[in-house]
């Protein structure tokens, strides 16, 4: 670099970081600006000689975390000096965890150890043994360190995914795939809406260029549109605000283009009608010290507006009297707005706009005293820590309840007492009796809702009142799986049946040991072994479960000490067999290769051996890619699969590129859905065009009519998504037709 390149990056660096003193979210003491410039002088030195992949000086990442930290979380100093360290000890020779103890304390310490643990798991190479899910898992144990680990690496990712744009494409997928998998439900998880959305956007980005280069191209044309109905609509409330003397803002919020996505593919509708794209917020000022008049003034902005546009009432959301889990407080409501569209309607005040806003950080701001219940994120962290350090519980399964559980719509219950309880929806009886305590679950025999006995499985609504019933010789049984869909419950319940199955195991061993003894077998691992694979199991806990269980008995025991005297005898024939068949074997291989010609992997684009997978039915044109399997080679999924993302984050080292590179003669299944209004002669339009025009052949098909509205179900087989696309263009032009989308 020539000097005057040099000079020119060391004032832009000057310049990045007053910034993030200028931008901080928490007024910052004499005290704390000397915390922050020492780590940003240790970071400087730390990272010195790192450039990232676009070329730039390194530190600008780390200035870049801590800005987000600062002005966008809202974190104190403490945070944002660790953010700006949380590279140094991974990058630097010159700097280990004690040297920032030194240098800055315990709690920076804490915190940039646990975000170095984080990182050295994420750079693993190929996880064939320890899988992405475990690392998760890890990660989110680091939790336990300090919840500002997780909040600081949710804003890492962020910077990250901001500047992807020179990384490898497949390194872009994994990343995006990863973040769209966990980061984004954590940042939504923790309340960090704003931050979560942006995620979102990003992933979709570099996991589905086209579709979001398509919605953002739409979203920038219909822009001044919007912006001219929101002024239309905010006009008509503005007088009466101003009559009550309110001080507010009224802002505009288009939607999200990952959410405008999952609408389209939700209602299997094109971007034009997807009619809320966007909702309208009314910020109102209210003194912190008035929480009866903050309430109060929510449901009098409510009120007027109500008195202008004609609500749907199905849709206010009241999150003022019960905050979500995540301390969001808000009122939502859905009017009908100018030109008969359906507009949201949010209400906050100042306090809960930075509440959803900043999250975490403003909650505590304005924490109410110390007599406070409970603060939901702290029970929150506390819940994932037992679920996290249950070691019963596979990492995979784990991570997908877990993530399943952040995303969750919440439902409020009571208990008899009347204690208000929050559960994710679809939450059963079973998973309340274990949200009170795991010794009231694990007795569970029955329970009663609005004083009427009810199964396990009933699945509760806001505003029921729960009482559960025990019993001191009630445990857990393998049905209790079904009923219950919280992660805390289902691993609970997993642990004590393993329990109980292991116990039941080691009185299985003692009778197997007696009772091979009169047959004259030893019992050893070999023999265990053998007896593994002749009973058809998996492993050796569940052969002595079923003999604790007598489930294999003496007969079953006999057959196996026979089938040992057969066994060399098997073993010969199967080896002369298996010569006898190489050659069959060999031309099958060449038949299933050359069946499947016209799709190709890898950068070397080789043909293989692979299967379509049943979940997305992918046919030629589509965007997919190879998945290998365990036991069934490679599975092809198209890129949009509801799986995808939970196989490219969780198996990445087991995904392979894969593009279609002709149409061969191959036919491939498409299922269509049909529905509109009915009238005579509709089933014969439909069946004429795809038939007679399109002459594509028609596996199964039925029609059904209801009072009037007719729906169809086709199964098509067709080259290419060229002619599916074709189709379904042809048939939206049948007169009566609404919908046509392929499933």
């Amino acid at each position: 670099m020539t000097e005057e390149a040099i000079e020119k990056e060391n004032t832009a660096i000057a310049k990045a970081y007053k910034e993030l003193l200028k931008v901080s979210y928490t007024t910052l003491s004499n005290d704390d600006k000397k915390l922050i410039r020492s780590a940003f002088e240790v970071a400087l030195d730390g990272h010195k000689t790192q450039r990232r992949k676009s070329g730039e000086a390194y530190i600008f990442h780390p200035l870049a975390v801590a800005k987000i930290v600062a002005q966008e979380i809202g974190l104190d100093a403490t945070s944002i000096a660790a953010a700006l360290l949380h590279d140094v000890v991974e990058d630097s020779p010159d700097y280990d965890i004690e040297d920032i103890e030194k240098r800055f304390g315990k709690t920076i310490a804490t915190i940039v150890g646990g975000l170095t643990k984080i990182s050295s798991l994420s750079k693993e190479k190929d996880m064939d043994v320890s899988l992405q899910a475990e690392n998760f898992r890890k990660m989110l144990l680091t939790l336990n360190d300090d919840v500002r680990v997780i909040i600081i690496k949710i804003a890492d990712r962020l910077h990250n995914m901001q500047t992807m744009d020179a990384m490898r494409v497949d390194k872009q997928i994994k990343i995006a795939s990863e973040t769209l998998y966990i980061y984004a439900p954590l940042a939504h998880r923790i309340g960090l809406y704003n931050i979560k959305t942006e995620l979102e956007d990003l992933g979709l980005k570099y996991t589905e260029p086209d579709v979001y280069n398509d919605i953002l191209g739409k979203i920038k044309e219909s822009k001044e549109e919007q912006d001219l109905y929101i002024n239309q609509f905010s006009e008509v409330i503005k007088n009466s605000l101003d009559k009550e003397n309110l001080e507010y803002t009224i802002k505009g919020r288009p939607k999200s283009i990952f959410s405008i996505r999952k609408k389209m593919l939700n209602q299997g509708v094109p971007f034009d009608e997807v009619y809320d794209k966007f909702a309208i917020r009314i910020i109102y000022e209210c003194d912190l010290d008035a929480t009866k008049v903050e309430k109060f003034l929510a449901w009098k902005i409510y009120s007027i507006v109500t008195d202008h546009f004609r609500p749907n009432p199905i849709r206010l959301r009241d999150w003022i009297s019960s905050p979500k889990g995540t301390g969001y407080e808000a009122l939502h409501i859905t009017v009908m707005g100018p030109k008969g569209r359906w507009v949201e309607v949010q209400i906050r005040s100042n306090r809960m706009n930075e509440i959803a806003e900043k999250g975490y950080a403003a909650h505590y701001k304005y924490k109410q005293g110390d007599d406070e219940k409970e603060d939901n994120l702290e029970s929150w962290i506390n819940r994932l820590q037992e679920a996290l350090e249950n070691p019963e519980t596979s990492a995979v399964d784990f991570v997908e309840q877990f993530k399943l559980n952040l995303y969750s719509k919440e439902i409020f219950v009571f208990t008899p007492a009347g204690e208000l309880k929050s559960l994710p929806k679809g939450a059963t009886a079973l998973d309340f009796a274990f949200s009170i305590h795991t010794e009231i679950g694990m007795k569970t025999r029955g329970a009663k809702v609005n004083g009427k006995l009810v199964t396990l499985s009933h699945e509760l609504k806001s505003g029921d009142q729960v009482d559960i019933l025990t019993a001191e010789n009630a445990k857990p049984n393998t049905n209790w799986l079904d009923y219950a869909t919280t992660a805390r419950a289902r691993s609970k319940i997993k642990s004590a049946l393993k329990e109980d199955r292991k116990h039941v195991g080691d009185h299985g061993k003692e009778i197997l040991k007696r009772k091979l003894k009169q047959l004259k077998i030893t019992l050893n691992e070999a023999s265990v072994n053998e007896m593994v694979n002749f009973f058809k199991l998996k492993t050796s806990l569940d052969l002595f479960y079923r003999v604790g269980l007598g489930s294999i008995d003496n007969k079953m025991l006999r057959d196996y000490a026979a089938s040992r005297s057969n066994a060399l005898m098997s073993y010969i024939k199967s080896k002369i067999s298996r010569k006898a068949n190489a050659k069959n074997e060999e031309l099958e291989k060449q038949e299933v290769t050359l069946k499947y010609d016209s799709l190709v992997f890898g950068k070397e684009e080789e043909k293989l051996e692979f299967k379509l997978s049943n979940c997305c039915n992918p046919i030629p044109g589509d965007s997919v890619f190879g998945f290998l399997t365990v036991n069934e080679g490679i599975k092809v999924h198209k890129n949009n699969c509801p799986n995808a993302l939970s196989l490219q984050s969780n198996y990445a080292y087991r995904i392979i590129s894969a593009k279609w590179i002709d149409s061969s003669q191959q036919e491939f299944y498409a299922k269509i859905v049909i529905t509109g209004i009915d009238h005579i002669g509709l089933v014969n339009d439909i069946t004429t065009i795809v038939s007679e025009d399109m002459h594509v052949n028609m596996k199964s098909i039925s029609f059904e009519s209801n009072d009037g509205l007719f729906s169809g179900k086709m199964n098509v087989a067709v080259k290419n998504n060229t002619i599916i696309k074709k189709l379904l263009e042809k048939l939206k032009k049948i007169n009566g037709i609404d919908k046509v989308t392929r499933v």
